[in-house]
C-alpha cells in the first residue's frame, strides 16, 4: 500500500511538472482508447442491425427462382424458360437431406371486400409451416394449420396495412369475413407490425397470406399459370457450414428434372441470404479493421508521449536516482520504479478514454435507436482488446525510460547539475 501511494505520487509529481505535455499525452491515449472500443463498437452494432433486418425476412433463408438458361444441355437449347413447381418441391423434400426445411410458394393479386371498404393486394399462397422459415409475426388469431391446408379451407392471413384499408380502425377483425374473388374467406390470423427493409415481392404488412391449396383452386395467378406452377421455392440449409453444400444438392435435383446445366448460373435466380450475410458482415469487419487500426495508431502516438515524460522525469530526477543508489537501490528495483510510473500514466489515461466510451454506449441505450443500428455494444472482448494493446504500448513506451534510468551510476547521477 506504501508503494502504490508513493507510485501515485510519482506520477502526480511528472504531470505536474509537465502540464501542458501531460495533458495532450493523456488525451491522446484516452482518446485512442475510446476510439477503438468506439469504432469496434459500432461495427458491432451495424452488424448486429443488418442481422435483425435480415431476420425480419427470414432466418438463413434462399430463395429460388425461375429463370433462363444459357447454356445447352441434355438435347435442349439454350435460352428456353425453368418454371418452378411443386414437385420440385416434393423432390427437394425427399433428396436433399442437408435441407432442413422447403417451402413453396404462389403468388399474384387479388380484389378484396369487405362491408367498409376494398381494394386490390398481394397475395401470397403458402404451406402452414410457411412462418418457420419466413418471420411472419401474429399479433391476433393464429396462422393457418396443417389441416386447413389439406382441406383446402377458405381462411387467409392479414397484414396490418390490408387491415387497415379493408377496416379501418375497427378492432377484432379476427372471426370476421372478407371476400376474396368474390369468395368469402375467414380471417384465421392478423399481422403483428413489424419492420421490413428487405424483401423479395413487397411488404410483408401489405399482403394476405392463403393456404397454397386454396389460393391455386381460387386465386391462382392470371397469366401463364399451369396446374403446380410456383413463384418461388424457399428452402432453410439444415447447418450454416453446410449452406453451400446444400445449394449444390438443390440445384442438381433442379438441374436433373428440368434438363439444364447445374453450371448455368441464370436457370435458376438465387438469393442466399446466408451468403449475403456474410459478405456483409465481411465488409463491416474489414471497416471495423481499418479504423481500428487509426485507433491504435493514435494510441501508439499517445505512448510515445509517455515515453517522452518518462525521459524528461528521468533527467528530473537523476540526482534522487543517484541517492537512492547510494543507499543501495539496486538497478532492477529503480527500472521497475519507472516502469510502474509509466504504465500506471498509460493506465489511467485509458480507463478514462474506456469510461468516456462506456458511458456514450449506456446514453445511447436510453434513447430509441433505428433498427438499422442499435447501438454501441461495447463488450468485453473488445475491451480486452482494446487494454492488450495499451498494456504492449505502456510497457514498449516506459521501457527505455526505465532503462536509462537503471543504468546510470551513482556518481554520474550525484554529480548531474540541472
Amino acid at each position: 500500500m506504501t508503494y502504490l501511494s508513493e507510485l501515485l505520487g510519482q506520477v502526480l509529481g511528472s504531470l505536474l511538472r509537465n502540464k501542458l505535455r501531460s495533458f495532450l499525452t493523456m488525451a491522446g491515449i484516452a482518446w485512442g482508447i475510446a476510439s477503438i472500443v468506439l469504432i469496434v463498437a459500432m461495427g458491432d452494432g451495424f452488424k448486429a442491425g443488418q442481422e435483425n433486418n435480415m431476420k425480419e425476412l427470414g432466418d438463413n433463408i434462399v430463395i429460388l427462382f425461375g429463370g433462363r438458361t444459357e447454356l445447352q444441355a441434355g438435347g435442349q437449347r439454350a435460352g428456353r424458360n425453368i418454371r418452378l413447381t411443386y414437385t420440385d418441391v416434393e423432390n427437394i423434400r425427399r433428396e436433399a437431406y442437408l435441407v432442413k426445411s422447403v417451402a413453396a410458394e404462389l403468388q399474384g393479386n387479388v380484389h378484396a371486400t369487405t362491408a367498409y371498404n376494398s381494394g386490390l393486394f398481394d397475395v401470397s399462397g403458402v404451406e402452414w409451416f410457411f412462418p418457420q422459415l419466413r418471420t411472419i409475426p401474429i399479433g391476433d388469431g393464429r396462422f393457418f394449420s396443417k389441416l386447413d391446408q389439406d382441406n383446402g379451407e377458405r381462411v387467409c392471413v392479414i397484414g396490418v396495412d390490408v387491415k387497415k384499408q379493408l377496416f379501418g380502425n375497427r378492432n377484432n377483425v379476427v372471426g370476421q369475413t372478407i371476400s376474396i374473388n368474390s369468395l368469402p374467406y375467414l380471417v384465421v390470423g392478423l399481422m403483428a407490425d413489424k419492420q421490413q427493409n428487405s424483401s423479395y415481392s413487397g411488404l410483408d404488412e401489405k399482403k394476405i397470406w392463403l393456404p397454397y391449396t386454396s389460393m391455386k383452386r381460387d386465386a391462382p395467378p392470371v397469366k401463364n399459370y399451369d396446374e403446380g406452377d410456383l413463384s418461388e421455392i424457399l428452402y432453410q440449409p439444415r447447418s450454416l457450414a453446410q449452406y453451400e453444400a446444400a445449394r449444390w444438392q438443390v440445384l442438381h435435383i433442379l438441374a436433373r428434372v428440368h434438363d439444364f446445366d447445374p453450371a448455368d448460373k441464370s436457370a435458376i435466380g438465387v438469393w442466399d441470404t446466408v451468403e449475403n450475410q456474410k459478405m456483409t458482415d465481411g465488409i463491416f469487419t474489414s471497416m471495423t479493421i481499418f479504423l481500428a487500426f487509426i485507433g491504435v495508431v493514435t494510441l501508439t502516438l499517445g505512448g510515445i508521449g509517455v515515453m517522452n515524460i518518462m525521459l524528461v522525469t528521468v533527467s528530473e530526477r537523476t540526482r534522487e536516482i543517484g541517492l537512492r543508489k547510494a543507499l543501495g537501490a539496486t538497478r532492477s528495483r529503480i527500472m521497475i520504479d519507472f516502469l510502474a510510473e509509466g504504465c500506471v500514466l498509460a493506465f489511467v489515461s485509458g480507463t478514462t478514454g474506456w469510461a468516456v466510451a462506456f458511458g456514450l454506449s449506456s446514453a445511447l441505450k436510453l434513447v430509441k435507436m433505428p433498427d438499422m443500428f442499435p447501438g454501441l455494444p461495447v463488450s468485453m472482448t473488445t475491451s480486452g482488446m482494446a487494454f492488450a494493446a495499451l498494456s504492449i504500448i505502456a510497457i514498449a513506451s516506459a521501457l527505455l525510460p526505465a532503462w536509462r534510468a537503471a543504468t546510470l551510476t551513482p556518481v554520474e547521477a550525484l554529480r548531474y547539475d540541472r
